[in-house]
């Protein structure tokens, strides 16, 4: 569930942001020396292949216009409201709500703008605090910006059947693990954006945004998972509803039963796996 989750996530989010990202670059450049791709060179470190692959994925040709027909203009409203359904669905599934689709196109409309806004203030702190290699002081600015970001993510796109203090322990989990990622990040990303390149050249870098898309919205879909969870647990203590010391043994010999079922499962595996090859050697 977990994994299907993010996968859409991460699918919706690349079909939204390659095209976004390539407008909003064409229109700050008619007033800036802005490049959105020399701007994610520079943030990750990008050289050699996986800079030319960047740079051939979104950067406009020189001879295409930066204007955007209506077919262009639909695709990208269409894309981009698909993405905030999708992050839409997250919070209604984790936290059990009826499901809205496009009734709530409203808010999805605002969140698409207030990820803007937070894409501006997260960039301008790498921009400025981004001297070092990873970026740890730019990461650690990150995280109020973050917490502050996906509560009211959760709040907006639940309509606000959500109450903010309820997704409080989501978004401290989410940021916090976010800005572990943002870090990790800048260590695994070249790597990633040079081997696919090297692979199969501009489409690589394609492969390699899914991929890093892929593991941030399972930070997101586990920090769902677990802020609600945690704001359960919280009501429970604070209603004096404790489990017994039966059930709490009940649960943990589970766990640890489970736990010594799969290890023999893989013992098993692994001993099949080495009879197989030794009876292939000659």
């Amino acid at each position: 569930m977990g994994f299907d989750r993010s996968m859409a996530l991460a699918s919706s989010a690349l079909t939204a942001l390659i095209p976004l990202t390539i407008l909003i670059g064409a229109l700050l450049s008619s007033f800036s020396d802005y490049d959105a791709a020399d701007r994610i060179i520079q943030r990750y470190g990008l050289t050699g292949q996986g800079a030319e692959a960047v740079k051939s994925l979104l950067d406009p040709a020189e001879s295409a216009s930066a204007s955007v027909g209506l077919f262009g203009s639909l695709f990208l409203i269409i894309s981009v409201l698909s993405f905030a359904r999708a992050s839409q669905r997250l919070f209604e599934q984790t936290w059990e709500l009826t499901p809205l689709s496009v009734r709530n196109t409203r808010n999805g409309l605002w969140w698409i703008l207030g990820l803007g806004g937070y894409a501006v203030v997260t960039g301008w702190l790498h921009a400025v605090l981004g001297g070092s290699k990873l970026g740890v002081a730019a990461s650690v600015c990150e995280i109020p910006v973050s917490v502050v970001f996906l509560v009211w993510t959760g709040w907006t796109l639940s309509a606000k059947r959500i109450p903010w203090r309820d997704l409080l322990p989501f978004g401290i989990t989410a940021g916090a693990l976010t800005a572990l990622y943002s870090v990790g990040a800048a260590v695994y990303l070249p790597r990633l954006f040079n081997s696919y390149s090297g692979r199969y050249g501009a489409i690589g870098a394609v492969f390699a945004m899914i991929s890093a898309l892929f593991a941030a919205m399972f930070v997101l879909v586990a920090s769902a998972a677990l802020g609600h969870e945690m704001r359960d647990e919280l009501d429970r203590i604070r209603a004096g509803d404790r489990p017994s010391d039966d059930e709490v043994r009940r649960e943990w010999n589970s766990v640890v039963e489970q736990a010594r079922s799969r290890w023999r499962t893989t013992r098993e595996q692994v001993s099949s796996r080495r009879r197989s090859k030794d009876t292939k050697e000659p």
